[in-house]
């Protein structure tokens, strides 16, 4: 079988949902050989890129209460906050001053804030700060839609034209509504998520598509969500990557073990081979730590994402890596590649 699809991905042949599920069953250094073979197919030179931007979470208040985050508050608790403008703008000068090009910008599901309340934010960054504003996941989308008594197209083309620059694939979680009412019951449903990235492919915003696993969901659910994507992108060709990352138990209303480093590289080596028509894979440093970073170079990963100047949703979770762009580097240098900075569209800086 190893032979069979390693030929079949050498030549460019899109493998089936049954051949999907079934590179799970394979070794790992099988798995490894073949997600290598396909990057190449796409990364031929020895480049991996990186980005130099910050994560601005500008509330934890949310109405979701999705049972996996240990990251959001309920809009009375005393840890519960909303950034003040004035905040905002100093944490993308301290980023500017260091060079970076993005803010990644995402937040709660808020009880209060209509539309006019995110288009106004937008506005005065732009009018403000020459950055690229990669913000505002779809379950945000979908909940600012609902309480403004907006479509969500409009709510789109709004942020858009007021400066948004691209969307994060954030709330993504698994792709499957089965799995969603267990974890996040009242979170966008799975064909809301797809439908908001529809809608921002059409309207010309570029977004990327995320993954989070080990949790609640089986293999075949994995496989189903890779598909789901795969889909899109035949359809619109608007993910600039995709992000599988792991699910963080500690502070969740879930109790589960942590995903083995073994089961987060298989996952990606999967991701890598079945999305044959996604450009970029991103490794998690985030929550895997440098060296497993390093080794999902090997498995089909072409990006080591942020430097992240700053991050809290998953050090909420009790996981806290950090890594300067010096370490990024050297972590590729080491290993004989060549680290890259680019900027959110993976144009070459």
């Amino acid at each position: 079988m190893n032979n069979l699809l390693l030929e079949k991905v050498l030549k460019g042949k899109r493998l089936s949902q049954d051949e999907i599920f079934g590179l799970f069953q394979l070794d790992l250094l099988s798995l490894a050989n073949i997600a290598s073979q396909a990057k190449q197919r796409k990364h031929f030179h020895n480049m991996i890129t990186y980005i130099i931007d910050r994560n601005i979470n500008y509330s934890n208040i949310c109405v979701s209460g999705c049972k996996f985050c240990a990251f959001y508050r309920k809009k009375d608790d005393p840890e519960s906050y909303t950034l003040a403008k004035e905040e905002i703008f100093l944490k993308i000068e301290e980023l500017i001053s260091k060079g970076g090009c993005q803010i990644l910008m995402q937040g709660g599901l808020h009880p209060d804030h209509s539309l006019d309340f995110y288009e106004d934010l937008v506005r005065e960054i732009k009018a403000r700060f020459d950055i690229h504003i990669h913000a505002f996941s779809p379950p945000e989308i979908v909940h600012i839609a609902n309480i403004s008594s907006l479509s969500i197209e409009d709510v789109i083309v709004r942020l858009k034209d007021a400066g948004l620059g691209s969307i994060p694939g954030g709330g993504a979680e698994i792709l499957s509504n089965k799995i969603r009412k267990r974890i996040s019951p009242n979170k966008c449903s799975a064909d809301d998520w797809i439908n908001v990235m529809r809608l921002a492919h059409k309207i010309g915003l570029r977004t990327t598509a995320t993954m989070m696993f080990g949790h609640v969901e089986t293999l075949e659910d994995r496989v189903v969500h890779l598909l789901k994507i795969r889909e899109l992108q035949d359809e619109t060709g608007g993910f600039t990557a995709f992000i599988p990352w792991t699910f963080q138990p500690e502070n969740t209303q879930l109790k589960r073990a942590s995903v083995s480093s073994y089961d987060y590289l298989r996952t990606l080596a999967v991701s890598r081979i079945a999305l044959d028509n996604f450009e970029n894979i991103q490794a998690s440093w985030v929550t895997q730590g440098d060296k497993i970073a390093q080794i999902a170079l090997f498995f089909g990963a072409n990006d080591m994402g942020s430097t992240m100047l700053e991050e809290n949703v998953v050090r909420a979770a009790g996981v806290s890596f950090q890594m300067t762009e010096a370490q990024i580097c050297r972590l590729i240098e080491d290993i004989g590649l060549i680290p890259r900075r680019r900027d959110t569209l993976y144009n070459l800086l």
